[in-house]
């Protein structure tokens, strides 16, 4: 992709950022989008797919019951048999909207699924500078609404990054940095488990986000809803 932005990470690969304002960026320069959110959206979107839903990641929680209901569909949490599950998501809702503008193709993925969807990536011909993969942390949100970046997405991009990794594969800078975060980390589950977000979450549900490559699951958006690729 010629005549990129400086900010785009021009000439690579693989490239990574963060945010609503990574993923704008990303949608307009790359092939291809990943959207990290490992405690709990990405997560919870995986979990969903794996069993057969469509997912359909809404913005407003307190009118995700009525859409539920226009869709014939089920509020979230994952159930079988559920063929539209609505995910309240302010934060994860944002960021996929803003990967998606621009049409490409845009993955979910986590720890549970980096694998999978660093390799479904690969086998479609993403992940090189001609067709660059634009993996985005989500993060989460400070109490004023400005962008908190934490460990537990930087190690889950960083676990698609380490996916995409093979052969001759171009990272960029902003990349390789987070992958060598990743490398440094022995135990990434615990990593995750310690950080000040999983701190404040259900320990079963921080138990089910850090299992690392154990699904199969490729959630990729389309018509508005995530079904596997």
């Amino acid at each position: 992709m010629t005549g990129e932005p400086v900010l785009s990470q021009p000439g690579t690969g693989v490239r990574f950022e963060w945010g609503l304002a990574g993923a704008a960026e990303f949608a307009r320069t790359c092939a291809a989008l990943v959207v990290v959110e490992v405690l709990t959206f990405t997560t919870d979107v995986e979990t969903a797919v794996a069993v057969g839903s469509r997912v359909h990641p809404f913005p407003w929680p307190d009118q995700a019951a009525e859409f539920a209901r226009r869709i014939a569909g089920s509020v979230a949490p994952a159930r079988d048999g559920v063929a539209d599950l609505v995910l309240p998501a302010p934060l994860g809702a944002a960021v996929v909207a803003a990967a998606a503008s621009t049409g490409r193709p845009v993955l979910a993925a986590g720890l549970r699924n980096a694998h999978a969807a660093g390799a479904w990536l690969t086998a479609e011909g993403f992940g090189t500078p001609e067709r660059p993969v634009g993996v985005v942390a989500a993060g989460k949100r400070w109490p004023d609404g400005g962008l908190r970046p934490c460990a537990a997405d930087l190690l889950g991009a960083a676990a698609v990054v380490d996916a995409l990794s093979t052969g001759d594969a171009l990272l960029s800078v902003e990349a390789a940095v987070a992958l060598a975060a990743y490398g440094a980390i022995p135990d990434v589950a615990a990593a995750v488990q310690g950080t000040v977000t999983a701190r404040a979450l259900d320990p079963d549900t921080v138990a089910r986000a850090t299992a690392l490559n154990v699904s199969p699951a490729v959630p990729l958006y389309r018509a508005g809803a995530f079904t596997q690729a």
